[in-house]
């Protein structure tokens, strides 16, 4: 779609429109001809053979690893991001390799026969501002009978999130806090992301959820009955993740989470929930 001489990009709630040759916010999609289009579209920042317990999935194959892939970019701009190094650059700024789907599942399949890995885990930056790069591995993989795994912020628009559901077999999304005020913080929707949860979770994806406690911002008692609550609504067996922050990014300078926190709103949250689980503890 196009708004006075302007591509529209319907990917995630920012809908940036850009005028050809204009990056969108996430520095990995571009105007091009009239439409945008994905510029990060097979350019591999890292790559890593992962235990499947770093995603964070506790409860999805087990002691298993998985070939995890990242790019570039990030349509949030969380002033805690844990992986900021790659997620909040563009092409310009970060060495990269490129790959088409069918050479990473083939390499995903020879790391299952040689070091036992289980599929292809699209992560480290956010993967779905390069939803369709997603969506051709994650059908590749399927095809040698090997597992898709979505780690992600989850702020996309509904028609990406269904389009890829179908591919994918496990997923943890991180639902950063509460309500849309924490969510104006990191300059994203929760609504979207709570449908994302749902929409993957409806499609027979195993889901899990991450929230990482921030002190003062989401470490009250109210902030994660919340969380829990919305998860809860879905389903009170997807899994939690309440994980420990520690300083990066623009909050480089800020304390760690005290782990007692941490483990009280674990116990909170299992008001609610069967499976809450601390991390970084």
């Amino acid at each position: 779609m196009s708004e006075a001489g302007r591509a529209v990009c319907p990917v995630c709630p920012r809908h940036c429109r850009l005028a050809d040759g204009e990056t969108g916010f996430c520095r990995a999609r571009r105007a091009e001809g009239g439409r945008v289009v994905c510029g990060n579209y097979g350019r591999i920042v890292s790559l890593a053979l992962d235990p499947i317990e770093k995603k964070p999935l506790a409860f999805f194959h087990p002691g298993s690893k998985i070939l995890s892939v990242g790019s570039y970019g990030c349509n949030l701009r969380c002033p805690f991001c844990q992986n900021h190094s790659i997620s909040q650059h563009g092409a310009g700024e970060l060495d990269f390799k490129e790959a088409a789907p069918a050479e990473l599942a083939d390499l995903a399949l020879r790391l299952g026969r040689e070091r036992g890995n289980i599929g292809l885990a699209f992560t480290y930056n956010e993967p779905l501002v390069g939803w369709e790069f997603v969506r051709d591995c994650a059908a590749e993989i399927r095809r040698r009978g090997l597992c898709g795994v979505l780690v992600s912020n989850g702020c996309a628009e509904e028609p990406v999130v269904k389009d890829i559901a179908p591919l994918m077999d496990a997923a943890n999304i991180d639902l950063k806090g509460p309500s849309q005020d924490f969510y104006d913080w990191t300059g994203g929707s929760h609504a979207a992301v709570c449908r994302t949860i749902e929409i993957l979770h409806r499609a027979g994806c195993h889901v899990e959820v991450t929230t990482l406690v921030i002190p003062g911002r989401n470490d009250s008692d109210d902030a994660i009955d919340a969380v829990a609550g919305r998860i809860a609504a879905i389903s009170a067996e997807i899994p939690l993740h309440v994980t420990r922050f520690f300083p990066r990014f623009l909050m480089a300078g800020a304390e760690p989470t005290p782990v007692a926190t941490v483990l009280r709103l674990v116990e909170r949250a299992r008001r609610k929930l069967a499976h809450v689980l601390p991390g970084n503890c």
